[in-house]
């Protein structure tokens, strides 16, 4: 299991609350030059594949400072939940949520992806954005969305994954073991959130392999759908 903290006792769970609470005031602005700003393309993706099941009750899961949450404020009718651990991510959230005036659509809620503080069956969707390589207990996570979906309702994760292509391959790992923990130590207060970041996309278990984790843990019709040469994956799956 990859941790942010080597040297520390303290569970997965707790030292990716600190982290991100640390990096909070950063997190957006380096997302956006780490990602040469193609995250905001990987979420519009996210959001049209949402609107095409219509549901209008969606919960955003690790929504951290709400990129994904504003995001699918765009969906006529739709109301979202957003949820997450860390306490400095979700003010910042809350803000901007503020400064766009979608309070009326969007609630920002602080909850365990584990344990999620919402009644079962009363969601039609669930979304992750780059959050469930950061659950303790993956199968936990994935088991909890599931109970929250109403029977019908699907689940949408984007989140990092390698290239099949042999350069491309290459590529990635040079930029995501060298590029990206640089422009952390130098932008971060935090000097191990950024290898963190890296170490856990590279040990994510990506592809058919996280299919089959859906599938296992009760999902159906799962399929998954690489973006930008494959840097990064949508999976989408259905409760029966």
């Amino acid at each position: 299991m990859v941790k942010p903290y080597k040297n520390s006792s303290k569970s997965k769970k707790e030292q990716v609350t600190s982290m991100f609470d640390a990096i909070a005031n950063n997190y957006d602005s380096l997302n956006r030059v780490i990602s040469l700003g193609i995250d905001k393309s990987w979420r519009r993706k996210l959001v049209a594949m949402v609107q095409k099941h219509k549901g209008q009750d969606i919960v955003d899961i690790a929504t951290g400072t709400g990129d994904l949450a504003l995001a699918l404020s765009t969906i006529p009718s739709a109301k979202i939940t957003g949820v997450d651990i860390a306490v400095e991510m979700l003010e910042i959230g809350k803000q901007k949520v503020k400064q766009e005036k979608r309070s009326d659509q969007i609630k920002m809620i602080v909850g365990d992806a584990e344990n999620i503080p919402l009644e079962s069956a009363s969601a039609d969707t669930v979304t992750v954005a780059f959050g469930v390589r950061n659950f303790g207990s993956l199968e936990k996570g994935l088991s909890e969305i599931l109970r929250i979906l109403k029977p019908g309702g699907h689940v949408f994760v984007l989140e990092t994954s390698v290239p099949k292509n042999f350069f491309l391959r290459f590529g990635y790992k040079i930029y995501s073991s060298l590029f990206l923990p640089l422009i952390g130590r130098l932008f971060s207060s935090d000097k191990n959130a950024y290898s963190y970041l890296s170490d856990s996309a590279a040990a994510f278990p990506h592809g058919e392999v996280f299919n089959n984790k859906l599938k296992n843990i009760g999902f159906v019709e799962v399929n998954h759908y690489p973006q930008t040469f494959g840097v990064v994956t949508i999976y989408q799956g259905k409760k029966k």
